[in-house]
C-alpha cells in the first residue's frame, strides 16, 4: 500500500498583534539603552505573540485509509488541513500528496484534492443545483452528466428533490453543509480533506453524512483526512487516529490500539473520551451530547 499523503517534521507558526500597529514600528530598546531590544514571544514589550500552530507533526496517510486527525477547537487540526491543501505553507518540514510536494507542486496536488471545512461559502442567492453547477464548470465537468450526479448526491446526502431548486439562503446551516459535501464530491478527489464536516449537523444528518464517507473509500477508494472533535466520529469511521493538542500529535494508532494504551488493571474497555484525557489531561468536549440533552 502506498503513501496518500506524507506529512514530514511540519511546523507553522503565527503572529497575533496584540498592541497598536504603531508599536511595531518604534520597537523599546533594551534595558542596557544600547537599541538591540528583540522582537517576539520572549520581549514582554513586543505587540507581537507568537502562536504555534502545528508543532514539529509528522504522520502518513496510506491510500484508501480514513484517517482521522482527534483534538479540540484550537489544537492545530484545521491549520494542519489548510497545509496539506495547499492553502498555507509550512515555516518548516515537508508534506506530500501522492508523490507531489505541496510547495512546489500545489497545481498538481490541486487537482487531486478537495476539501470541505466548516466555512464553506456559497452564492446564497442560488440554488444548490446553480452553485454546484457554477463549481462543476470551474472544473471543467459535462454539464449533462453533472446535472443527474448533483440530484443524485443531494437526495444520496438527504436533502428532498424541492430544496434542490431553492436559494440557499432558505436552508439551514446543515443543509447547506450537506451542498459543501456534494461539491467537493463533483470532482472525484484521490484525496478528500473534511474539516470537521459534520458540526451542525442533527444525528440523522451526520449518519448520511458518515455512511457516503464510507460508501467513497469502499466503492471508489477515495483516501479521506478527517479532522473531528467528535468522539463517536472518530472511532466509528476512521481506521487510525492521530491525536492533536496544542499543535502536537500525542499519539497515533487504531481506536483499538489507542484504548490498549491506556486500558492498565481494569478489564472494562476504556472509551475513547478516557483515552485523551489521560492523555493529555484535557476532557475534550463531545458534540452528540448537546444534541442528546
Amino acid at each position: 500500500m502506498s503513501h496518500a499523503v506524507v506529512v514530514n517534521d511540519v511546523y507553522k507558526q503565527f503572529g497575533k498583534n496584540e498592541g497598536p500597529f504603531w508599536k511595531a514600528l518604534f520597537p523599546p530598546r533594551s534595558s542596557n539603552g544600547n537599541g538591540n531590544g528583540k522582537h517576539g514571544a520572549s520581549t514582554p514589550h513586543s505587540p507581537f505573540q507568537i502562536i504555534v500552530a502545528v508543532d514539529h507533526v509528522s504522520f502518513t496517510v496510506e491510500e484508501g485509509e480514513i484517517f482521522g486527525i482527534l483534538g479540540p477547537n484550537g489544537g492545530g487540526k484545521s491549520t494542519l488541513i489548510r497545509l496539506i491543501a495547499t492553502l498555507l505553507l509550512p515555516d518548516k518540514g515537508k508534506i506530500s500528496v501522492f508523490g507531489y510536494d505541496v510547495v512546489r507542486q500545489p497545481l498538481q496536488v490541486q487537482r487531486l484534492i478537495n476539501r470541505v471545512s466548516v466555512e464553506a461559502s456559497f452564492f446564497k442567492k442560488l440554488s444548490p443545483m446553480e452553485n454546484l453547477m457554477y463549481g462543476a464548470r470551474l472544473y471543467g465537468l459535462s454539464a449533462r452528466e453533472t446535472r443527474k450526479q448533483v440530484v443524485e448526491i443531494l437526495l444520496r446526502l438527504g436533502l428532498k428533490e424541492r430544496d434542490i431548486y431553492h436559494p440557499m439562503e432558505e436552508m439551514s446551516r446543515g443543509m447547506q453543509q450537506k451542498v459543501a459535501i456534494a461539491r467537493a464530491l463533483l470532482s472525484r478527489p484521490r484525496l478528500l480533506l473534511l474539516d470537521e464536516p459534520t458540526t451542525g449537523l442533527d444525528p440523522r444528518s451526520k449518519r448520511e453524512v458518515q455512511a457516503v464517507v464510507r460508501e467513497l473509500r469502499e466503492v471508489h477508494g477515495t483516501t479521506i483526512l478527517l479532522t473531528t472533535h467528535d468522539m463517536n466520529e472518530a472511532e466509528t469511521l476512521c481506521d487510525r487516529i492521530a491525536i492533536m493538542d496544542s499543535g502536537r500529535v500525542v499519539a497515533l494508532d487504531t481506536p483499538a490500539g489507542l484504548k490498549n494504551r491506556v486500558r492498565g488493571s481494569s478489564e472494562a474497555s476504556p472509551t475513547l473520551e478516557e483515552v485523551f484525557l489521560e492523555l493529555t489531561g484535557k476532557q475534550l468536549h463531545n458534540p452528540e451530547e448537546d444534541e442528546e440533552a
